[in-house]
């Protein structure tokens, strides 16, 4: 089983889906823990799409990066560009993705665009970490 870390500046949306969706599908594959620059609480928004599609988030935490576990990960995924540009430095056996996403919180507009943006945003993830879990298990 490989260790994954999912970073972002405030992990409240991008990391804390990605983060489920790893603990769920890749159960037995992929240990994932998330965390971010400057932690700004869970997102209901988050918490709420990813209910709608079976997977509960509500009783993970917004936390800051512990520089200790980061260096016990196999791979580190950073899900925008502010984390991927300050992300602390990793030692250079732990492989290092990016996954440019856009922060869903930072969307301006109604409940039910906001909404709309969280769920491309969570589709998106998701087909990530499935390609992820795919990868990790056929080398």
């Amino acid at each position: 089983m490989i260790k994954v870390m999912f970073l972002c500046t405030g992990n409240s949306c991008r990391s804390q889906m990605a983060e489920g969706f790893t603990r769920e599908l890749g159960k037995g594959v992929i240990e994932a823990h998330s965390a971010g620059l400057k932690p700004a609480g869970l997102n209901e928004k988050a918490v709420q799409v990813m209910k709608e599609i079976g997977i509960d988030i509500s009783h993970q935490l917004s936390k800051p990066i512990d520089e200790q576990l980061l260096k016990t990960m196999d791979m580190v995924i950073t899900l925008c560009d502010n984390a991927a540009e300050s992300c602390p430095w990793t030692p250079p056996e732990i492989k290092r993705l990016h996954w440019p996403l856009t922060d869903p919180a930072a969307f301006y507009g109604s409940e039910t665009d906001k909404l709309q943006v969280f769920r491309t945003v969570r589709d998106q993830i998701k087909e990530l970490v499935e390609n992820l879990i795919k990868e990790v298990q056929h080398g």
